[in-house]
């Protein structure tokens, strides 16, 4: 696990200032505290930072062929390195260190871009191929490593892990885009490719860029998705253990302590739970509890604990958000607004206190339908199928406009939503399931002059071209796809990679294993959420470990007290940020309807917690600024 930076000609062979790749790969030093090298030749610039994991003694990047004519930098794992390394030796290829990622180098040799389909784990790389003067950017398939884009006015394209990074190479900070302000206001996060600032990209997940001088119109492609196509009948629960088993043990390659997050939920269980088998000690977990019984999983994660023998510890720990916004704005380096960073911030740091790689059961939910908004979004869409929607749409569309938003109210009273959701198609159904604030609240919030640069863009544009790309019409894995390409990649997977990051800690999820995310989604939908449960394989499959009371009991996740604080503790930073602050003199928000947003919620009128602490975020991230350092680390 590390950090990558780097610099491209688009034009010829200029050679690029060791300063600004110094620049670049200083602000890394968070996720690669072991040390870093650089290679700089005419036309090319390469910097990495290491966070050794494999190979300690003989690890270090870049990494090149027996010629010293192609270069690699990457960060992530490559799981499967050791059978491909068995396969290239037999066709020739000489290795000079035990990394998992020399198998790129020699598989570019030998397959060219067809060697990433032959990797298996996490990882963003950059190849440099001096026999044909080539540049390759490329991301895994699922998007757990970062990789962030863009190219200046003179010719260059830099890359790099983080965006503050990307920004330490550029003489001037690009803009904010304000389409990427209504996504973010939308969905709590930027999704990929468009970044917050104008012009600058994240590299999508399974897409790579290939780049040669004289082409700097090249865009970058996928070579990797993911099709929902259900073939035969329902899989025996032993068929997905054993599959999980797999994808656990090629996570378990490590030289330094290694452990896992545990919850005490069905994902967390199950990756604890085939670790233990696997492992001939047992297993370290980690976890934190809350003062807040409403919030606290420490007492099950404790049981599940007991009942694999791992050597458990767990802190208890008082979210202070107050003094965390701005840290948390530095280590996200754009706005991010997943509350659920804070504890997952403060669990990274006492993990690794603890080890310094952690197993996770993220992707669970994606990749099983876990999501209690599954089967009410399949629920939904049956409803609306039993009414034309020629006759749906406008009818239940009106009633919406003019029945009365009830927050306050007991549910039964709240038809709003419900004639919202009659009166939505599938793709905008979704948004609605998804979004922080509705496309009213939103454009109430935004400015005239950020509304006008929209050009009638919205939020939901960007559901419905990954519903459109789903291929699929069953709408709980037209849903699991949209999920997958936007949540699990701009907000799961961002989340965790900056907090374990920004405190030098690997974080691997065998739930992400590509082979069995293909295999998942192979899989009818009435598996995965048969008997009216999300999940239902996955806990069928864990029964044999774990009580029933513990595999079924209601989903709690990783939350936090939000409208609470913003009504207590947050509430002087609330009036502080709608009042005279960056936020509001940025020209993106209308300041009036910030303050009336504020007092709804206050006065308890209106539930504005998710909306508010988006804009906190975002004041935090306009007073802390995208390039804001990270503690640096010792060589």
């Amino acid at each position: 696990m590390c950090g990558i930076a780097g610099a491209f000609d688009l034009i010829g062979r200029r050679p690029i200032a060791p300063a600004r790749l110094r620049r670049m790969t200083n602000r890394l030093a968070h996720r690669g505290p072991d040390g870093g090298d650089a290679h700089l030749e005419p036309g090319v610039a390469l910097g990495h930072r290491r966070l050794a994991i494999i190979d300690l003694a003989g690890g270090r990047q870049p990494l090149f062929n027996e010629d010293g004519r192609i270069v690699l930098i990457c960060n992530g794992e490559i799981y499967n390195h050791h059978e491909l390394r068995e396969e290239l030796r037999a066709r020739g290829h000489n290795f000079r260190t035990g990394s998992d990622c020399e198998v790129i180098v020699h598989g570019w040799e030998e397959w060219g871009e067809d060697c990433l389909s032959r990797l298996k784990g996490m990882f963003a790389l950059a190849l440099w191929d001096g026999r044909g003067g080539t540049l390759l950017l490329a991301r895994d398939r699922l998007g757990e490593k970062p990789l962030y884009w863009t190219r200046t006015p003179d010719g260059l394209l830099l890359f790099a892990s983080e965006l503050p990074a990307l920004l330490a190479g550029l003489d001037e900070e690009p803009e904010i885009d304000p389409l990427a302000v209504e996504d973010y206001m939308a969905f709590g996060y930027v999704p990929d490719p468009r970044t917050i600032r104008r012009g600058v990209f994240k590299l999508a997940p399974g897409h790579r860029l290939l780049l040669a001088p004289g082409r700097p119109a090249a865009a970058p492609v996928a070579w990797w998705d993911l099709r929902f196509e259900p073939r035969g009948t329902e899989p025996a629960p032993e068929e997905l253990l054993e599959r999980l088993r797999g994808s656990v043990r090629g996570c378990l390659e490590s030289e330094v302590p290694l452990g896992a997050f545990l919850s005490g939920g069905v994902d967390s269980s199950a990756v604890v739970g085939c670790m233990a088998e696997a492992l001939s000690t047992s297993v370290r977990t980690c976890s934190i509890g809350f003062s807040d019984p409403r919030f606290d999983e420490s007492a099950h994660a404790a049981r599940v604990a007991g009942i694999f023998g791992t050597r458990h510890a767990c802190d208890t720990v008082e979210v202070d958000a107050a003094s965390l916004i701005d840290r948390l704005a530095e280590v996200y380096g754009e706005p991010f607004a997943d509350d659920s960073a804070l504890p997952t911030y403060l669990l990274c740091g006492m993990a690794r206190r603890q080890v310094t790689v952690a197993l996770s059961g993220d992707g669970g939910d994606e990749v099983f339908a876990g999501y209690p908004r599954y089967l009410a979004h399949a629920r939904e869409e049956r409803a609306k199928g039993l009414l034309p929607a020629a006759l749906r749409r406008p009818v239940f569309g009106a009633l919406a406009r003019s029945y009365p938003k009830l927050d306050w109210a007991p549910r039964w009273l709240r038809g709003k939503s419900t004639f919202e959701a009659l009166a939505a198609d599938a793709a905008g159904g979704w948004f609605r399931a998804v979004t922080l604030a509705p496309t009213p609240l939103r454009h109430r919030l935004l400015s005239g002059d950020a509304l006008r640069a929209l050009d009638g863009y919205t939020a939901e544009d960007t559901v419905r071209l990954h519903a459109t790309r789903a291929g699929t019409n069953d709408p709980i894995a037209r849903a699991q796809y949209v999920d997958i390409k936007l949540g699990l990649a701009g907000d799961m997977l961002v989340k965790v990679d900056r907090a374990s990051m920004a405190h030098g800690l690997e974080v691997r999820a065998p739930m992400l294993d590509h082979t069995l995310v293909e295999w998942a989604a192979s899989l009818p939908t009435a598996a995965k959420v048969g008997g009216g449960t999300g999940k239902s394989l996955l806990k069928k499959a864990i029964e044999p470990w774990l009580p029933r009371e513990v595999i079924y009991r209601r989903k709690q996740g990783f939350s936090t007290p939000l409208a609470g604080w913003l009504r207590g503790g947050l509430s002087e930073r609330v009036r502080a940020a709608v009042d005279r602050s960056p936020l509001t003199e940025s020209g993106l928000f209308d300041a009036a309807a910030l303050k009336r947003c504020a007092a709804e919620h206050a006065s308890g009128l209106r539930d504005h917690g998710r909306v508010l602490w988006s804009l906190l975020m975002f004041d935090a991230f306009l007073r802390t600024g995208t390039a804001a350092a990270m503690p640096a680390a010792a060589e």
